[in-house]
Formats: structure tokens, sequence, C-alpha cells
């Protein structure tokens, strides 16, 4: 499995790319491959509010319905329709193309408390 050193992790299996303050939002390989067959995606529109921790949709594969949380709070500015339409592109290219997220960030340092690629590869590997 890949885990790229330019991201941040939460132990609830979504990632963070931080460009400036824009966070890219999405879950990992790991996550992808544990659920499976991904059928459907819920997550905010563009210009909600979001807050750290806070759930910002699901993601219903044939075998379970799991809960997004926020890694960073912020304001969304832009959100993946085509994999909403299409959510088995996440089986493709989950740190590329099939991001969740787009999120004007409002306190960098939130993400200070995250995994870094190697801690989430063990987290993962227990």
């Amino acid at each position: 499995m890949d885990y790229p050193e330019d991201l941040k992790y939460l132990d609830t299996h979504e990632y963070v790319r931080l460009e400036g303050e824009i966070a890219t939002i999405g879950i990992t390989e790991f996550a992808v491959d544990q659920l499976g067959d991904i059928v459907f995606l819920e997550l905010p529109e563009v210009s909600d509010a979001i807050a750290k921790g806070d759930t910002i949709g699901t993601i219903e594969s044939v075998k379970a319905v799991e809960t997004l949380y926020a890694p960073i709070s912020g304001t969304v500015i832009e959100r993946n329709d085509e994999l909403i339409d299409n959510p088995d592109l996440l089986a493709e290219d989950p740190y590329g193309e099939a991001w969740f997220l787009k999120v004007r960030v409002n306190d960098l340092d939130e993400i200070n408390d995250a995994l870094s690629a190697e801690e989430y590869k063990a987290l993962v590997a227990e």
C-alpha cells in the first residue's frame, strides 16, 4: 500500500494535503481497500463550514457504511462531484483524482496532531 509522505493522516483514515491555506481531503488507500466496492458517497456542499472532528459525510460500500470526519476546520471551496457520481474511482486513485473536498483552512496548526505517513503505516499494520 502507498502512504505518500506529503500527506497528514487521521486514525479514522482520512488524509490531508496542505498547499498554503488550502487543504485537500480524502481517504487512504487502506480505507478504500478495507471498504471494498464503494457505491455511495455523501459530502458537504461548497461554501459549507466544517469543524475539525465533526462528521462531514458518509461513504457506503457493499460491506458497510462509514462516517467521514473533518481533519481540519475551514470552508469548503470545492467538492469532487465526479467522485460522487462515480465513487468507484476511489479504487483507482485515492491520493490523486479521487479527493473529496478542498477546504480553505481556518487554523493551519490544527493539523499538527495528525499522523505522519510512517505513524499511519504503523497504525494500520497493527
